[in-house]
């Protein structure tokens, strides 16, 4: 049966055409897995179950990134082969150590100062250890993109997406119970990662780590800042849930995230575009074509502007309606939150993809400044903003701030690709 597996996975009659395909396919099942299981607990156990997914879906997706360090974009643009994979794969066990720790110290933090009850306490848990899993075959996808296969990594991707949503509504519908769904999505999940990525990586490289003390300190300094900024990238978009859940109530939690979702939509649409030729972007920036390395940033600046104005155009028309009959919810009341929300979901998808062409050209020591004062001013203001204005306030936060932190980052990569331009005349 592994055998066979793997086989299935590799198979391909043109593999550039079939990563582009399911790259896609993997995309808008990451952009749907979080919309979709909020939508069968509304429809199932309600309200409060929602505001309590929806928080435990925002602590792991920012915890996701402690896990990943963010070195899937460095590893995948390492051409050259810097850090040799067992490295790699040594690193993101101690990371993925890591984001179990940190889990499970927030949820004690929720369960002494936030009054998280034992339920909340396990869904939030829960949830974490399912992206500490994506976390962990994040490394070995990242090999395969590396070793010009990213059609496998998405392929176990997608399935392991699919399994997931179709096991945690199963469950949901049958027991109407949030806390067992969680548990079984878990089991099914680590069960799929053992029979798709564990399994097929063998191909593409030897599964033992390397833990050399150099190396390691070497890899975790220069992987820093790509963390610190990834991280704060999504503490950033996440600021607001965090802000609702600490003075506002679960059901706000839930009526905030469904307005929101569509940022997290375009963010990942976005991702779908240009991650399959992140490994090409380095290429074109290694051999010094830097005419043609702007180009393709330019390129790609103007699909994800595409993308925001026709979400803001769905926004104005039918968003409200469709994602009342997605949630089953009344949501007339924030038309004006729902259009803020698709600006900024623009403007993050800018800020992720200038981080990517930051890390590329290898300025990623800049993100800490930029993303670090972006952080402390969600922070100081996140308070403020959800206790005087609710939903409003918390999309005016999220928008305000993204914004800022993507024309930094947008300056920072245009100046360095000027400079070289004229260095190169």
């Amino acid at each position: 049966m592994p055998e066979s597996i793997r086989t299935i996975l590799k198979k391909t009659n043109n593999i550039e055409r079939s990563a582009y395909i399911w790259n896609a396919v993997n995309a808008i099942m990451s952009a749907l897995e979080s919309p979709v299981l909020l939508m069968v607990i509304m429809r199932t156990t309600g309200l409060k179950d929602a505001g309590i997914f929806s928080i435990a879906f925002a602590v792991a997706a920012l915890l996701l990134y402690l896990g990943q360090y963010g070195f899937r974009r460095y590893q995948s643009s390492d051409v050259n082969e810097k850090y040799s994979f067992a490295e790699y794969y040594g690193s993101r066990i101690i990371t993925c150590v890591a984001m179990f720790v940190a889990a499970l110290a927030y949820c004690i933090y929720g369960s002494v100062f936030r009054g998280y009850s034992a339920t909340k306490f396990a869904v939030v848990f829960l949830i974490c250890a399912l992206k500490g899993i994506q976390a962990f075959s994040d490394v070995l996808h990242g090999r395969m993109q590396q070793m010009g296969r990213l059609d496998v990594a998405t392929k176990s991707s997608c399935i392991r997406y699919i399994l997931e949503m179709l096991s945690f509504a199963l469950v949901l519908v049958i027991a109407d119970n949030l806390l067992l769904a969680c548990i079984i999505c878990f089991i099914v999940s680590l069960t799929e990662f053992f029979l798709t990525s564990y399994n097929v990586a063998s191909d593409f490289c030897t599964l033992k780590p390397s833990y050399n003390k150099e190396k390691m300190k070497q890899m975790l300094i220069e992987g820093f800042p790509l963390f610190v900024s990834l991280f704060l990238n999504m503490y950033i978009s996440n600021a607001p849930k965090y802000a609702i859940d600490a003075y506002l109530t679960e059901e706000l939690q839930a009526l905030y995230n469904m307005v929101f979702m569509p940022a997290f939509v375009i963010q990942l649409v976005a991702h779908f575009i240009f991650n399959p030729i992140i490994t090409t972007y380095a290429e074109v920036w290694n051999n010094g074509n830097v005419k043609r390395f702007r180009k393709l940033v330019l390129r790609q600046c103007t699909i994800i502007l595409g993308l925001t104005i026709l979400a803001v155009a769905v926004a104005l028309t039918i968003g409200i309606p469709v994602l009342g009959i997605i949630f089953n919810a009344d949501l007339t009341a924030y038309k004006t939150e729902l259009c803020i929300v698709c600006i900024g979901g623009g403007f993050l998808a800018y800020s992720v993809f200038f981080n990517t062409i930051i890390t590329i050209i290898r300025m990623h020591k800049t993100l800490l400044y930029s993303y670090g004062v972006a952080a402390l001013a969600a922070l100081l203001l996140s308070k403020s903003f959800v206790i005087n204005n609710g939903i409003m306030g918390a999309v005016l936060l999220y928008a305000v701030i993204i914004a800022a932190l993507a024309i930094v980052l947008a300056l920072i990569t245009f100046i360095k690709i000027e400079k070289e331009l004229r260095r190169t005349k």
